[in-house]
């Protein structure tokens, strides 16, 4: 009988290519693992490339711009966001910008009706008017549009503005609310196709002074790293309240901005950490969208926003948010339901804003406006009253809130030591006892799912 013989494969009589071996065998999924668990909801074009931009600034210690972030807890989404590889997205957006450029396809719709005061425009503002000036057309008719008073800034910065025709990404701090953070993940030639510009007032402008990170004069052109700096003449601003200050720039940006074929806004308290090209070219071309705007991490239902805004305070005049509710649900508004689809949520997160400067986007902006005005500037109560009865319908990608969470960085904002609690708020539990008779009372009874409808 024969013996066989078994000799050991070539391939592991190597003992430091079995080691390895073994090493790459453990590592690998150890690495695709953390590589995926990094992007979360962002996936890169396996061409992806990009040179980084040198640090765009350097803040004094003393400043911290980096303190209060808020932790993120969202680590995977259902509903990715797709990048494609920056230089062909830089390619077609500025084909594209040149396409609308010849098109004029930005153009601002016409002003017919001036409001007066918040308090009239909110009682004078019927019905019939509201439903005529919701409903238009591409056939010349005139549309209201807000924003009738001079926003008070520099000659030099309004010839800038109008000189951004591309992309805009524009923030704004008052009050020294916030700080000042600088963009990240910029690619190359995006510092010089893209216009960043940050709105501050006086005390902001004070409290930059006091670091030695602007000087004291106004002469001369302010930059702090990607940001160019507009300092608005507090003494002349056009509201008192600073928050309804704020939503010029957010929501009028088109108007302030009248060149730009696109326009990102972003809360103070964000940090972006994605190209603007990439995330309009993503969650805005891509999708055939007017605008791209988040979700809201937890509220579905307007009513559910305007009770939250009574309850954290978010705006003192709970009465005034009562006869809003009223107002909207006389005028039509309905709960959120499949029906509404393929709007997903009745209430965004309204931190991040990416827009195509079109007709559609244009009127809505300004129709949302002149409701902030009306009533408070508490956009997510608006947005949906908005959106529903407008004609013809704009087209909104609402992502998920873990996309928001990997394309910004959320700061708290700056904390005061005086501690201020808004003074103090009645509030009671509502009952069913509470809304009979009420202009709400079938929205809520749908909302509740307690209607027969």
């Amino acid at each position: 009988m024969g013996w066989i013989s078994v000799k050991t494969p070539l391939l592991f009589q190597s003992k430091s290519l079995c080691f390895s071996l073994l090493y790459l065998l453990t590592t690998l999924p150890l690495s695709i693992y953390v590589s995926f668990s990094q992007s979360g909801c962002l996936f890169r074009s396996p061409t992806h490339r990009r040179s980084p931009n040198p640090r765009l600034f350097s803040y004094p210690g003393s400043y911290g711009e980096h303190k209060y972030a808020l932790p993120t807890t969202r680590p995977e989404c259902s509903s990715p966001a797709h990048f494609s590889d920056y230089a062909k997205v830089f390619e077609e957006i500025r084909e594209l910008r040149g396409n609308l450029s010849r098109g004029n396809s930005s153009a601002s719709p016409v002003l017919r009706y001036r409001t007066g005061k918040a308090d009239t425009f909110a009682g004078n503002f019927s019905t019939q008017m509201r439903k005529s000036f919701f409903n238009h057309s591409d056939d010349g008719v005139e549309v209201p549009c807000g924003f009738f008073k001079e926003f008070p800034i520099r000659e030099s910065d309004k010839l800038a503005m109008k000189k951004c025709d591309g992309v805009v990404v524009v923030s704004a701090v008052f009050g020294d609310h916030d700080k000042i953070r600088q963009p990240k993940g910029l690619g190359a030639q995006t510092l010089e196709t893209v216009c960043f510009f940050m709105f501050i007032d006086n005390s902001t402008h004070k409290a930059l002074a006091a670091h030695k990170i602007l000087s004291d004069g106004d002469k001369g052109i302010n930059i702090i790293g990607a940001w160019r700096i507009v300092r608005v003449f507090t003494d002349e601003l056009p509201y008192e309240n600073p928050a309804m200050n704020g939503v010029i720039p957010k929501h009028l940006i088109h108007r302030l901005f009248p060149n730009s074929k696109f326009g990102v806004w972003l809360d103070a308290k964000l940090q972006l950490t994605v190209d603007p090209l990439l995330l309009i070219h993503s969650l805005l071309i891509a999708k055939d969208a007017d605008m791209a705007i988040s979700k809201h991490p937890f509220n579905v239902h307007t009513m559910e926003e305007a009770m939250a805004t009574a309850r954290w305070r978010k705006w003192g005049d709970v009465e005034s948010l009562r006869v809003q509710m009223e107002t909207y649900c006389e005028n039509g508004l309905q709960p959120w339901s499949p029906s509404k689809h393929p709007y997903t949520t009745d209430v965004p997160d309204t931190a991040l804003i990416i827009r195509r400067h079109s007709l559609a986007s244009n009127l809505f902006s300004c129709l949302l406006f002149n409701e902030l005005e009306a009533f408070n500037p508490r956009d997510q109560l608006a947005f949906a009253y908005v959106r529903d009865l407008m004609s013809p319908k704009i087209k909104i990608n609402m992502f998920e809130v873990e996309v928001f969470e990997h394309i910004a960085v959320e700061y708290r904002h700056n904390l005061k030591g005086s501690g201020g609690g808004g003074g103090q708020v009645l509030s009671k539990i509502a009952s069913s006892r509470d809304i009979v008779g009420s202009s709400c009372e079938g929205y809520l009874l749908k909302m509740w799912g307690e209607s027969n409808d």
